[in-house]
């Protein structure tokens, strides 16, 4: 018996070591540049600060971190799915928010119609979405060579307008309510000053998980490696004989399920209308612009600082408001796009002349 223990412990020890290895590792991966501009976020993050606490006390300054956070992982889930297409195919899928409204609307479908439970009713939600963008991609993005962006652009952009049309004929354009799949819903605790729903929690602790989960689907999966070949190197990975329609049409899948989490943690804080994603949406497209469009850790990163961003500038500035939040999205991407248009954690990219 103590044999058994001491190698149970031993293995455990060693996971952790393993882990902790792969943490340091990852972070000496890091370019120079990139811990450079690490760097520079954590001293604005600590300037602006100190300056929000001197300027309306600390309690207040702590309860619009949560919020912006709150906001944040809800882009940096949305954001993930956009990156993981840009990945695929380095083409922004424009009916990306769609996909995922129309997902959501079929968790309302399985929660409110058929009464299932509201976890089981988004699981089975991503289930169809990623057949449904399996069936999308096979059907009308393979159509076109890899190479012929303009082509997909105009898919995605068509797609846009007929799943929201579509939403809007099935479902009418009334909002709905769409019941929160966590407990506790509107309770809340104090931290630090700050009042912290218990449903906020599990949204974090729910896509930091996803993020994980994804993460280990692309690193240790022989269709995630295949994924991570065919979004460095296409031609490359066509001769190494890669299956690239599949593999593509996996990335599609893969960040339609995303989408419906995301649109499904969403909606419960609003109502679920086929517009409902629209704002959501250029946060989100913000995020994956300010942290690298073929970057998952960094637009995971950009989607908590858009949301601190949105809530910071709104609430200290007067100017900009709740009103001007959206323009706020817009500004980033702009000024992102004109100094560094690789983002953040993005790739630059290297072209022989």
């Amino acid at each position: 018996m103590s044999s058994t223990v001491t190698d149970t412990s031993t293995g455990a020890t060693g996971a952790v070591s393993r882990a902790l290895g792969e943490f340091y590792g990852s972070l000496r991966s890091l370019s120079a540049k990139n811990r450079r501009n690490l760097g520079i976020m954590a001293a604005v993050v600590v300037l602006f600060s100190i300056w929000a606490i001197a300027t309306e006390g600390w309690n207040l300054f702590m309860q619009r971190v949560v919020d912006g956070v709150d906001n944040g992982f809800i882009y940096a889930a949305m954001a993930l799915a956009l990156v993981l297409i840009y990945k695929a195919t380095t083409v922004v899928n424009f009916a990306q928010g769609e996909m995922a409204m129309f997902g959501t609307y079929i968790t309302f479908v399985f929660s409110s119609d058929w009464g299932l439970p509201m976890w089981l009713s988004i699981l089975m939600a991503m289930l169809v979405s990623a057949l449904a963008a399996a069936g999308i991609e096979r059907t009308l993005i393979r159509q076109f060579d890899p190479s012929n962006h303009l082509a997909i652009t105009i898919v995605t952009l068509s797609l846009f307008l007929i799943l929201g049309a579509l939403a809007g004929v099935i479902w009418a354009y009334d909002g709905k309510g769409l019941p929160s799949p966590f407990p506790k819903r509107n309770e809340t605790f104090g931290f630090l000053g700050a009042d912290v729903e218990y449903s906020s929690v599990f949204t974090w602790i729910t896509v930091i998980v996803t993020v994980v989960l994804v993460t280990l689907l692309l690193n240790r999966t022989k269709i995630g490696l295949a994924f991570r070949a065919v979004s460095t190197n296409l031609e490359s990975s066509r001769l190494a004989g890669v299956h690239i329609g599949r593999t593509l049409q996996f990335g599609w899948a893969l960040a339609a399920a995303v989408g419906t989490l995301a649109g499904s943690l969403y909606a419960p804080t609003t109502l679920l209308t086929p517009t409902f994603m629209g704002n959501l949406l250029v946060f989100s497209f913000a995020a994956a612009t300010l942290g690298g469009l073929d970057s998952l850790g960094g637009s995971v990163l950009a989607g908590l600082l858009i949301g601190l961003i949105q809530t910071m500038a709104g609430g200290y500035v007067d100017r900009i408001g709740g009103e001007l939040a959206t323009a706020t999205a817009l500004a980033v991407i702009v000024i992102v796009l004109a100094v560094k248009p690789s983002g953040l954690f993005g790739s630059a990219k290297v072209e022989r002349v």
